[in-house]
Order: C-alpha cells, then sequence, then structure tokens
C-alpha cells in the first residue's frame, strides 16, 4: 500500500474505504442498523488499512468491532472519524469531550489516526472551541492527526487564525463531475492533504473515455480514475459491498499513468 507524509510528519494510505453504507439494511445510507459488516471484513482481507467512518453514519461501534475482530495489530490501520456540528456534540468542550471519548469508546482504540470536522461550523466560537479540543487530545495522544471536511479556502483560512495544529487534511468531493481543482491546489500548495470522497462518480461518456485510456495498461475506468487521484497526490476513500471492485480498487496502485495521460484526464 502508497502512503504519503501528512504535515505533521504522519503517513496515510493514499487509499482506503469509505463505510457509510456499511452494517445497514439494502445497503444504504438512512437503512436501520443490522450489524453485518461483511462488507469491511472482505475489506480488511483484502489489503484495506485506511478506514473512514463518522459518528453520522451510526456505525462507528461497529466498524471498531469488525476492525478489532480481525486479529490483525490495531498498528496496521488507519481509523478516520469525524465530528458532525449540531450543539449535540459541539455545545461547549466538555460536550466536545464527552464526544471524542464515545468515539474511542465505540471504536475500541486508544487512539485515532485522523478526527475531522464533518462539515464547516459557523459560529466562530464553537469553532474555536472545537478545534482547540481536538488540539487538546492530539497533545495526550488520543488523536494523531486532526483535519477537517468540506472546508471552502475561506473556512481554512478562518482557522488558520486561532488554530496551533494546522489541519493535516481537508476530506472534499473530488470527481469527473467535480474535479475542484483549484480548490485542491490551494491545499496541496499549503501542505494540506486533499482527501476524496466520492471519487467513483461519473458519467458513462466519462467511462468510455477512461477505459480507453485504461487499454494501454491493461486497466479499467475505475482504476485509471482512482490512479489519477492518487498520482496528483489526493488521498481517495471509494467504497464497494463487491469484493471483486474492491479488489480492482487496491489494483489501481500497480500502475503509473503517463504525462500525456494525466494531461487528458485532468481535461474531463
Amino acid at each position: 500500500m502508497e502512503h504519503v507524509r501528512l504535515n505533521n510528519g504522519t503517513r496515510i494510505p493514499y487509499l482506503g474505504t469509505g463505510t457509510n453504507t456499511y452494517g445497514k439494511e439494502n445497503n444504504e445510507y438512512n437503512g436501520k442498523l443490522n450489524g453485518d459488516f461483511t462488507a469491511l471484513e472482505s475489506a480488511i482481507e483484502m489489503g484495506y488499512r485506511l478506514i473512514d467512518t463518522a459518528i453520522s453514519y451510526r456505525n462507528e461501534a461497529g466498524v471498531g468491532k469488525t476492525v478489532k475482530e480481525s486479529g490483525i495489530d490495531r498498528k496496521a490501520f488507519y481509523l478516520t472519524t469525524k465530528i458532525p456540528v449540531d450543539d449535540e456534540y459541539i455545545k461547549d468542550k466538555e460536550t466536545v469531550r464527552k464526544t471524542l471519548n464515545q468515539s474511542l469508546e465505540n471504536l475500541e482504540t486508544d487512539y485515532i489516526d485522523l478526527y475531522l470536522i464533518h462539515r464547516p461550523i459557523e459560529n466562530d466560537e464553537k469553532l474555536k472551541l472545537t478545534w482547540e479540543v481536538l488540539e487538546e487530545f492530539v497533545s495526550k495522544g488520543k488523536i494523531k492527526s486532526i483535519g477537517v471536511s468540506n472546508f471552502s479556502n475561506e473556512d481554512l483560512e478562518k482557522l488558520d487564525k486561532f488554530a496551533t495544529i494546522k489541519p493535516a487534511v481537508n476530506q472534499i468531493k473530488s470527481n469527473p463531475t467535480q474535479w475542484n481543482n483549484e480548490w485542491i491546489k490551494y491545499m496541496l500548495d499549503r501542505d494540506i492533504r486533499p482527501q476524496g470522497w466520492g471519487p467513483m462518480k461519473t458519467t458513462d461518456q466519462h467511462k468510455d473515455y477512461l477505459n480507453k485510456i485504461g487499454e494501454n495498461y491493461g486497466k479499467t475506468w475505475g482504476q485509471v480514475l482512482l490512479r489519477y487521484q492518487t498520482q496528483r497526490g489526493v488521498v481517495v476513500i471509494p467504497k464497494s459491498h463487491n469484493p471483486v471492485n474492491q479488489k480492482a480498487n487496491l489494483e489501481s496502485l500497480d500502475f503509473l499513468l503517463s504525462d500525456e495521460d494525466m494531461v487528458k484526464i485532468a481535461q474531463l
């Protein structure tokens, strides 16, 4: 598995799995929890170690249980979760501490590799207090890296005014329907690692185009798409319930796109 350095010196796998429909009826985001984490078990067996969950997914505990029962050393995994921005979770510092400790309990771990603020917090005071508690947990070794999700450049600049720890990651939407190139360049220029959610969303026209490029490498459109992202410095977290697709996604890391093909894909 390829890794990339974050601005605090730690390293994150370039490719992981999302989990927002794992452990739920009909594999639906809002489905009732059913405890079926077969898809995550399969991903772990395939070699996935970056596991991305969130409090709002309602499945932290199931993810934690599955990781623990895998029998693989905890240190081999890179666990990411996210705090919602509702008052229930960030009303004040003590509430944030309670939320973070609950994540640790749910994930059955002494530390979390990456903890993100799930979306921008409009209230400046609550943004500041939330970030300060995240920094506090870093100082205690309970969280290794902290970051954000869906933060605009302006949101990042607001955070920069008081943060003593720079966000290591900003998880944003990035796929051929919305590359967000300027956003990603802004982050890379400032040593904030972009992480793309929804990386496989595309159109049939795009798939045909990517498949033609993939013929030169013996790769599918999806593998070409994922490799384009990682090759340009974007960590990706594709999610699949299908072991065949899970394996194929991992195999996106065993080849390199030419500079010419990178330019072609960027023009989609």
